[in-house]
């Protein structure tokens, strides 16, 4: 496997977002996401057309092989690479795909869309239908926490931190416990009486349900 290259960029084609780069005196085509592409430099060449001596680069890279072809896609950094590999563990994600998502939505907005279950975002990459971008979301949504767990800490500043999307249940059965301590208090029960009672009562029941099993425990006790 080649994990890496580095060497002097020959040839840029910014079209089909590739380069070539020389290694050893070989030359290697790389296809690249648009997000490493900005960050490179371009070849420098002499009035004369000679090719000028510029600092090597190194990019990191997967090689795709095929029946009839060997295809290498590179990546500015480990944590590109590492999201590029992720997205291929999805069923109906090729090498084209992947590349095509992450040129869109690097790593951190990539993991933010992904949390927050954003199939729209994700289905805006060229040759990425809504069935694609949904089987990315329901195949990742476990993985990227585990693989990125700094775009999820809770030290990160607000514009870094990634929130995964609310979980709607939940939040539902918040709010019909929050009913369900109001009508106790309508009721006349105390706090701690109330308290005391929700606490036998399930949280994802609907206020009315939660209500009763409430009544329930207070009569009894």
């Amino acid at each position: 496997m080649i994990e890496t290259l580095c060497g002097q960029i020959l040839e840029v084609n910014a079209a089909a977002s590739a380069l070539v780069i020389e290694c050893a005196g070989v030359g290697f085509r790389v296809t690249v996401t648009a997000r490493t592409l900005a960050s490179l430099p371009s070849p420098a060449f002499a009035p004369d057309g000679t090719r000028l001596e510029t600092p090597p680069i190194r990019i990191w890279t997967h090689l795709a092989l095929r029946e009839d072809a060997a295809d290498l896609y590179g990546f500015a950094d480990r944590e590109e690479l590492t999201m590029y590999r992720l997205l291929l563990s999805v069923s109906g994600v090729g090498p084209k795909a992947g590349l095509s998502i992450l040129s869109l939505l690097p790593p951190k907005k990539l993991a933010f869309a992904v949390a927050n279950g954003d199939t729209r975002a994700i289905a805006k990459a060229p040759g990425v239908g809504e069935k694609t971008a949904a089987m990315v979301v329901l195949k990742l949504k476990d993985k990227i926490p585990k693989q990125f767990p700094q775009f999820f800490t809770p030290g990160a500043s607000d514009e870094e931190l990634i929130r995964p999307a609310p979980d709607k249940k939940a939040a539902a059965g918040s709010s019909a416990m929050a009913d369900a301590r109001e009508a106790l208090a309508t009721l006349g029960y105390s706090r701690s009486e109330i308290a005391a009672a929700l606490k036998h009562a399930d949280e994802g029941a609907e206020a009315d349900e939660i209500i009763r099993t409430a009544l329930s425990y207070l009569v009894k006790n």
